[in-house]
């Protein structure tokens, strides 16, 4: 098992934890944000924590490891690809409602895992877990990089992150980024209502 110490490394070698003004899926705002894309583009790091992630869940008979496009994607199929079990990945149509395309499917009563790099709300997790139920898999297990919900994210399953942030987030309304004049950025990949 690694350390949260020898974690962090990697993830501030790789860039993963920014500073800034930063509007997040939710809505809310904070100063740091957690891009794990950065990690993600170098496979010799990616492959020793989603490794280690995956050791998390070798006795618990996994056959599929699905994630969220776009940050579940990557995460998805290293854990996978160390479980020795196929992976795939849902995506957001145009109305952003979360679905299996390319012909993906979740075979009935396969056990499966589902993965993020990230977790602030946990609403993609959740999307992904209902495709999972209404396609006829069991989900046994939540796993993902970083935990940053603050202990808002409970899924009722073992779920295990890599490492847990408890990183400050306002309302906009509260935003005292946004008070200073500090430019915002929104970094996701979520289209948030209003952004052109």
């Amino acid at each position: 098992m690694m350390s949260k110490e020898e974690i962090l490394t990697i993830l501030q070698k790789t860039n993963v934890l920014q500073q800034g003004h930063f509007r997040f899926t939710s809505g809310r705002h904070s100063d740091k944000y957690m891009q794990c894309a950065q990690l993600l583009q170098y496979p010799n790091y990616a492959a020793i924590l989603c490794g280690e992630l995956a050791s998390h869940f070798q006795g618990d008979d996994i056959d599929l490891v699905i994630g969220p496009a776009l940050g579940g994607i990557l995460v998805a199929y290293e854990v996978a690809r160390h479980l020795g079990v196929r992976a795939i990945f849902a995506e957001r149509e145009a109305d952003n409602k979360m679905v299996l395309r390319r012909g993906f499917q979740v075979r009935k009563g396969e056990r499966v895992l589902v993965v993020e790099d990230v977790v602030t709300t946990g609403a993609s997790v959740n999307e992904v877990t209902e495709i999972v139920n209404v396609e006829g898999g069991q989900v046994v297990g939540i796993g993902m990089l970083v935990d940053r919900s603050r202990g808002r994210a409970d899924f009722g399953i073992k779920t295990v992150p890599l490492l847990k942030l408890d990183l400050i987030d306002y309302a906009p309304a509260e935003c005292p980024l946004c008070r200073q004049g500090i430019p915002l950025i929104k970094p996701g990949s979520r289209k948030i209502a209003g952004d052109k």
